[in-house]
């Protein structure tokens, strides 16, 4: 797989370190890929969630919850958040930064779980300005994927992206991306 930043097949920065992400169409394609997260020893805190509050509450919810799952409460942690966030980006920079690892964007209709949700804390407000391209960009993702995963979301699609901690972690995740059906699958 080229590396979107160098355009090397099989880059890997063992110091700066490398994101792997892609697009889950549905539910289920989305936990196994998480499952195949945890089994390699990685924790919901370590794992970005993106999606839109509207497909959190039709793929996420109690009622399609018969068995709980931990990506299912890593989904839910942003629930009821909105209600509790002002409309202006001064007051959803203050709630970002007070929960921490989840986050709902009203203005934006997203949710936002894992170290992307600290990530647009530490961007303060001009990281929100741009909408929600601008704000995957603030916190290091490429413009032109920013572009696709935006697309991706407003579409009802599952944006999950790790921090592999080696090469091994990072081909073994894009394999199990691209396996579970995830489409716009890259490392930057």
């Amino acid at each position: 797989m080229k590396d979107a930043v160098t355009g090397d097949n099989d880059s890997y920065d063992h110091k700066e370190g490398s994101t792997t992400s892609g697009i889950f169409r549905d539910r289920s394609s989305a936990e196994k890929a998480y499952k195949s997260l945890h089994e390699r020893g990685y924790h919901k805190d370590d794992v970005n969630l993106m999606m839109s509050d509207d497909t959190r509450k039709s793929q996420f919810n109690d009622e399609y919850d018969a068995e709980r799952t931990e990506l299912g409460d890593k989904a839910m942690e942003g629930a009821g958040v909105g209600s509790a966030i002002g409309g202006t980006a001064g007051a959803i920079i203050g709630a970002i930064a007070a929960i921490g690892t989840s986050v709902a964007l009203p203005g934006l209709g997203l949710i936002i779980a894992g170290p992307l949700a600290a990530a647009l804390a530490g961007a303060g407000a001009g990281g929100l300005t741009g909408g929600l391209v601008g704000a995957l960009v603030g916190s290091g993702i490429p413009e032109e994927h920013a572009a696709e995963y935006e697309e991706g979301i407003k579409n009802g699609g599952i944006v999950m992206g790790v921090k592999p901690r080696n090469a091994e972690d990072a081909k073994y995740f894009e394999e199990q991306f691209k396996s579970n059906n995830a489409d716009k699958v890259y490392r930057y």
